[in-house]
């Protein structure tokens, strides 16, 4: 069996990204179109070399937006795609069959232009819903679009900034591992910063075309089927935990592209048992991916819209893990904690009253909760440890977790979420005026 290095996971942000780290057998560009208001890039694509295996999971929604062609033709492809295409500044969502149609025009011209079928091309919009789309702006910019393609990390970082919409930042993400002395890569690139709470699922009723947007590259070898169960576990860990506002997109969507240039090929295993990673390629690269992924996640929420805040829950002591989450969901989409938090307000009884109305089970005389190492309340009272100074203290902090233990079982989960400001209502308040 081949030697196998454990995975190496992304540096601090303000490291520059350096091209020894993109996954090979991928090319990227980005360009204007006109279509953001700002002028700034606004269409980006992600070429593969050869056919790269797909994988993807979308929002949960049962609202469905315009364009399903992305779905459908990673049906047709049989999970072999060559381009993605992104447009960012108009979602093309909510524009009937005339949306369709944009979107097929899109991917039949840009088929064209990069010696495709055009089933072989998933087109990806964000920006604001119920505007058609310019097809003429999108198409004419392909040429331009193609002649910048590049294989390098400055191409791939080019990518990342055109899909930005209220972003302040571009989001990147990278892993790599070795195997019998071959480096295997794993890349990630994301937008979002509202209107996020993923809820992702691999068989979606909704198209691809997201407030949150994530695109995951690797030149490890991958079937459709193995990339789909990696991708699903490494999501649900992930951006299946976090939340800016509690509004989960018509359109949110994760796609995994795996090229297969470095020649190593990931077997798989599956996440049923305790311990299911009896192949070490495998444990790697879904560390690698994992990694990414929650990487990722956390960067979109830090750029949470408006936000002062990032708190990190830690459920513990409930019946069963989805109980834990549905009481970190329930706390996370509070408005009331949240603008507590905003405060730097210690007004634990919110926290309490968010947990009682989760539809959970729960005794509230066995519930703890912290801020940080501070004890707030015991057995489902103040705690006589409690001081409302060094609570405060602790609330100014930008980084803020909160552990709540519930006492009944062995249940738990992490989630990352924010607070809600004056500043996220004044972004979203005036959005498309």
């Amino acid at each position: 069996m081949a030697e196998t290095s454990p995975a190496h996971h992304a540096p601090p942000l303000n490291n520059p990204l350096n091209d020894d780290q993109v996954p090979r057998g991928f090319s990227f560009a980005a360009v204007r179109a006109g279509i953001k208001a700002s002028g700034k890039p606004d269409l980006a694509c992600a070429v593969s070399d050869q056919p790269a295996t797909a994988a993807a999971m979308f929002t949960s929604n049962k609202v469905i937006a315009a364009p399903l062609v992305g779905q459908r033709h990673l049906e047709r492809s049989q999970h072999h795609l060559r381009v993605a295409l992104v447009n960012a500044g108009n979602a093309n969502c909510a524009t009937g069959e005339a949306g369709i149609s944009a979107a097929q025009q899109c991917c039949a011209s840009a088929a064209a232009i990069f010696g495709c079928d055009a089933h072989s091309v998933f087109p990806s919009s964000t920006g604001i819903i119920g505007v058609p789309l310019p097809v003429d702006k999108l198409t004419a910019a392909l040429p331009a679009l193609h002649a910048a393609m590049g294989s390098t990390a400055a191409h791939l970082q080019q990518m990342a900034g055109a899909i930005m919409t209220t972003d302040t930042r571009s989001k990147i993400a990278v892993a790599s591992f070795v195997v019998g002395g071959v480096t295997v890569r794993v890349a990630g690139i994301a937008k979002g910063a509202g209107m996020i709470h993923p809820q992702l699922e691999s068989a979606p009723p909704a198209a691809p075309h997201a407030t949150m947007l994530v695109y995951l590259f690797t030149d490890a070898a991958l079937e459709a089927g193995v990339a789909s169960d990696l991708l699903h576990h490494a999501v649900e860990h992930s951006f299946n935990r976090i939340s800016i506002d509690g509004d989960t997109s018509t359109n949110d969507t994760v796609l995994l592209l795996a090229s297969g240039a470095s020649g190593v090929t990931i077997q798989g295993h599956s996440h049923a048992t305790a311990h299911p990673v009896d192949d070490p390629p495998t444990a790697s690269f879904s560390s690698a991916l994992e990694s990414v992924c929650l990487s990722l996640a956390m960067q979109i929420v830090e750029d949470g819209e408006g936000i002062q805040h990032v708190v990190e829950l830690n459920i513990g002591g409930a019946l069963t893990d989805a109980d834990a989450l549905r009481i970190a969901r329930s706390i996370a989409h509070s408005p009331l904690v949240k603008t507590a938090w905003a405060g730097c307000d210690p007004n634990w009884g919110r926290i309490l009253a968010a947990i009682g109305y989760a539809g959970v089970a729960i005794d509230p005389a066995s519930i703890d909760i912290s801020f940080g190492e501070l004890e707030i309340c015991r057995a489902g009272c103040i705690s006589p440890r409690f001081n409302e100074a060094d609570t405060h203290e602790y609330l100014k902090q930008r980084d803020l977790t909160i552990r709540v233990n519930l006492g009944l079982g062995s249940g738990s989960c992490r989630f990352w979420t924010t607070d809600l400001t004056t500043e996220y209502v004044q972004i979203n308040s005036d959005y498309s005026t």
